[in-house]
């Protein structure tokens, strides 16, 4: 399974599934990370966390911890 960690920077890929419980997995989605949104990878900070996203139209920046929950192409 690959997960929204594992991009690089400068890669774009698509969310199969989001996974987790409860409240975690219901406020990644409410950040509008959900099926089959494109997300852009622009930059992850120096020391590897966290990671700046562009999705939907917006930045939105996501530590590697909830980045491991989202599985993606």
């Amino acid at each position: 399974m690959k997960t929204l960690k594992d991009i690089k920077v400068g890669e774009t890929t698509v969310v199969i599934k989001v996974h987790g419980d409860g409240p975690v997995r219901r406020r990644i989605m409410d950040m509008g990370i959900t099926k089959g949104v494109e997300i852009y990878v622009r930059k992850v900070a120096p020391l590897g966390d966290p990671m700046e996203l562009n999705l939907r139209g917006y930045e939105l920046t996501l530590r590697k911890a909830d980045a491991d929950m989202i599985e993606v192409e």
